[in-house]
């Protein structure tokens, strides 16, 4: 009875966790996580400094 619940569900995972696998692999290589100009944008602006605002 639980053998036929794993015929099923372990194909499942393996084809989310693929699909998931091809999701991140393109967005890689689409250059989503670039951000060359951010860091030395954000140093130099006081919206975030450490300080709270007050």
């Amino acid at each position: 009875m639980r053998l036929d619940i794993l015929i099923y569900l372990i194909p499942v995972s393996l084809f989310l966790g693929g699909l998931g696998l091809a999701a991140f692999i393109w967005s890689l290589r689409n250059r989503q996580y670039d951000d060359p100009d951010g860091d030395s944008r954000r140093i130099l602006n006081d919206d975030y400094d450490d300080a709270p605002r007050g």
